[in-house]
């Protein structure tokens, strides 16, 4: 796999954040998108880069030729960094859980 790093396009960065280019969030209809839809697709993401990533180091522990060092290694990076990002996630939920069940009504 060849990996090229790729100069920062700030009009895409905007774009993909769903803003226009002055800051105004673009006003879309309603896609019907839930934030469970949206938590289950981010897991599966998750998911999917450490089963990569376990797939990677057993290739390079089997001495597969075709696959590199280093990209086992970004890959298990990549896998670390979205667990971390999910268990922060998590962590946030609980806690707000646990702040909105100890308010008084």
């Amino acid at each position: 796999m060849d990996l090229k790093l790729q100069p920062f396009n700030f009009a895409n960065a905007v774009a993909r954040a769903g803003l226009t280019p002055q800051g105004q969030p673009v006003s879309k209809p309603a896609s019907g998108a839930s934030f469970a839809d949206a938590m289950s697709s981010a897991l599966k993401s998750v998911s999917a880069q450490q089963n990569e990533a376990s797939r990677l180091q057993r290739e390079v522990q089997l001495d597969n030729p075709t696959v590199s060092l280093e990209e086992t290694m970004v890959a298990m990076q990549k896998a670390q960094i979205g667990f971390q990002a999910t268990l922060q996630v998590r962590n946030r939920l609980v806690s707000a859980y646990s702040e909105i069940m100890n308010m008084q009504v």
